[in-house]
């Protein structure tokens, strides 16, 4: 027989008696409620995943929504930025976090989904990507927390990132990528798009400037999360010919075989008419081409 005891500082709240079994059944019931290594996610069984939490789970994604690397038109430079800095992160030597921010529809997140595919298959790396959707970034250090356990190397892509005037969610992330206790594990890198530079719209920036005691310092402290990134690949609106070679690249790699002329014509009225031209407004001209041709995309 044993004495139980509840108290709260020098004050005795509470002593009741208790027999053996019943301390085995309270330590049982307190084992299961705690959490285990054993029963956190692990990114295993696939190579993308998306992060979903109540509860948390990593969610296995067998067809990866991508497209082939040399499909990506105009974008050349920051292509050949982001390979590399993820070759050397696969290959576990230091890389850095990579903000890809600027025009829409230019190939953002693709390029991050064919990069993934392109050094995971020809270096033959288990490398993952996990996505993780820009309303759980609050839930960001539990993922975290279940990925310092493997050993894979893992980019954590989120894609459309960007906070709003009253989003305080901002500083959990700074905290993860650089400045918290723990930091980000060794074996995960951040992939992130975004179509604002500093992650916050220019407007709250400049209501910063205006309203607060010291503008200067509240304006650094929310620009600063784009620091974190310490690589900064910008994408901008693309000219006519590299809007038609995005055109031309589609038909070639799905030996879609009409008229060129036939087909810029059409290509630049359809950008005219979408009232931009994008890698985005390509593909979907050659979704519409290849719907009245019936020609299958596969």
């Amino acid at each position: 027989m044993f004495i139980l005891v509840f108290s709260c500082g020098n004050e005795i709240i509470m002593a009741i008696k208790i027999n053996e079994d019943s301390i085995k059944r309270i330590a049982e019931a307190l084992e299961r409620l705690a959490p285990t290594d054993q029963k956190k996610p692990r990114p295993e069984g696939a190579d993308a995943f998306v992060w979903a939490i109540e509860p948390d789970r990593l969610l296995s994604i067998i067809d990866v929504n991508h497209i082939d690397l040399n499909l990506l038109k105009g974008i050349d430079h920051v292509r050949d930025i982001l390979i590399q800095n993820t070759r050397q992160f696969a290959d576990g030597f230091p890389a850095n976090n990579a903000l890809l921010w600027g025009a829409r529809g230019m190939g953002k997140s693709s390029l991050v989904k064919a990069v993934h595919e392109e050094v995971r298959t020809a270096d033959g790396s288990k490398l993952a990507l996990i996505e993780i959707h820009r309303e759980d970034i609050p839930t960001l250090p539990r993922l975290l927390d279940c990925l310092r356990a493997t050993d894979r190397r893992i980019i954590l892509f989120c894609d459309d990132l960007s906070f709003d005037l009253e989003d305080s969610s901002y500083k959990s992330l700074k905290a993860v990528l650089e400045g918290g206790i723990e930091g980000r594990p060794e074996n995960v890198i951040f992939y992130a798009t975004s179509n604002r530079r500093h992650l916050m719209p220019r407007e709250m920036i400049e209501n910063e400037r205006s309203t607060t005691i010291n503008p200067a310092e509240s304006v650094e402290e929310k620009v600063s999360l784009s620091d974190r990134f310490g690589l900064w690949l910008g994408f901008h609106g693309c000219s006519q010919d590299d809007y038609l070679s995005m055109i031309y690249g589609y038909m070639d790699h799905y030996k879609i075989d009409l008229d060129r002329d036939d087909i810029r014509a059409k290509a630049l009225e359809w950008s005219r008419t979408r009232g931009a031209r994008s890698g985005r407004v390509a593909w979907q001209f050659i979704q519409d081409m290849a719907g009245q041709m019936r020609i299958r995309l596969t």
